[in-house]
């Protein structure tokens, strides 16, 4: 196959700017001078509130206009004092817009709004909360496929090594409804959590749990004490590294070449053989057949290894008779599991099948949506 080029995101800050409080500061001034201008012209000169305002208009702005009626020797000194509020009023104005051009304040304002944009367009998306070594290595496998996603984190130095990496970066606690709402929650598709403590990522969970209750969320449990916490908190899947290193460890020791394999089919670029997963539709002509009557391998040449139903329930008895929704573990080449995507009328698989490339780095990663472990 050929290679997957990184997808690259700018990064996006939530929050407001001084410049703005600056600026409003400024206007409401503004518009004070022009009250108390009005105001004084009506009661010293007797003018109609909208010659005094038209008196004031153009005694603030310099336009040169004459008088509406000769003005009073206290009208003058009045007139003298507004020109000089003016005048230093704009001052001000000219000096804080200078400094918001220069120091980029304007750059970056059109950036966070091209950001702003960017996470608006998002949809199905993946929100990765924290970006520790964990964090750092699910971005880097996420952008090597070329899935969009979003990095979530609050500490400073992570952000900008995120940034500097050219990820997509909401700057914040994830546990905060408003910095996941930022990040689009209500439309993503997964979530994977992987703070620097226990009690962080059961928050988060909760947190996102509520904010999106179809969410895929994957948690990381530094203590196996903490999974069944996290499992009814809302969690899909967790994950104990330690744990999972040991079985890793123990699987390359035992079976090595049964591992290497498994990891070329998912994760080399160059292997003709993949590993994949095709969702059966309702209305697909696979439902109702055993495997044995569907004869998939004479049809599409590939081979079905299993079929996943149910709370993680992996079958491969050819007498087995396939069921909406069930997830069939595919093993073949390309082409070939394009046609059992077809047969299956799984049209998101075809979709991104059919686009080449990228679509194929998406087909890739399918996650096995099994029912939700049940609470205890």
């Amino acid at each position: 196959m050929e290679s997957q080029t990184p997808v690259r995101f700018p990064s996006y800050t939530p929050g407001g700017t001084s410049w703005r409080r600056s600026f409003l500061r400024i206007l409401f001034w503004l518009l004070g001078i022009v009250v108390l201008g009005t105001a004084g012209y009506r009661w010293l000169e007797g003018y109609s509130w909208l010659e005094a305002l038209y008196m004031t208009v153009i005694t603030l702005s310099t336009v040169g206009y004459g008088e509406v009626r000769p003005l009073s020797d206290t009208g003058r000194a009045f007139t003298i004092g507004l020109i000089l509020l003016g005048v230093g009023t704009a001052a001000y104005l000219f000096t804080t817009l200078a400094e918001y051009i220069v120091s980029g304040e304007l750059e970056g304002t059109l950036q966070r709004r091209r950001w702003m944009a960017q996470l608006r367009s998002l949809h199905q998306h993946y929100l990765i909360c924290g970006f520790g070594r964990m964090g750092a290595q699910v971005a880097m496998e996420l952008s090597a496929l070329g899935m969009p996603f979003v990095v979530l984190e609050r500490r400073l130095e992570e952000v900008e090594q995120a940034r500097r990496a050219g990820y997509l970066v909401v700057a914040g606690d994830p546990t905060e409804e408003e910095v996941l709402e930022a990040a689009q929650i209500s439309k993503a598709r997964g979530l994977v959590a992987v703070l620097d403590t226990d009690a962080d990522n059961l928050f988060l969970v909760l947190t996102a749990r509520s904010l999106n209750p179809d969410l895929f969320i994957v948690a990381q449990a530094l203590s196996e004490a903490t999974e069944t916490k996290l499992y009814k908190a809302g969690a899909d899947r967790v994950v104990t590294p330690f744990v999972m290193a040991g079985h890793r460890i123990t699987s390359l020791l035992i079976r090595p070449y049964v591992v290497t394999f498994l990891d070329a089919a998912l994760r080399s670029e160059s292997l003709e053989l993949w590993l994949e997963e095709v969702r059966v539709a309702p209305d697909s002509p696979l439902v109702g057949k055993s495997l044995a009557e569907a004869d998939i391998r004479a049809k599409t040449g590939a081979n079905v290894l299993a079929i996943a139903r149910g709370e993680a329930q992996m079958d491969w008895s050819p007498t087995l008779r396939i069921q909406p929704n069930d997830v069939l573990i595919i093993l073949g080449r390309r082409e070939q599991i394009l046609e059992i995507a077809r047969l299956a009328r799984d049209e998101r698989l075809v979709r991104l099948l059919s686009r080449g490339p990228e679509g194929r780095a998406w087909a890739r990663r399918f996650p096995l949506r099994f029912p939700r472990r049940k609470r205890e």
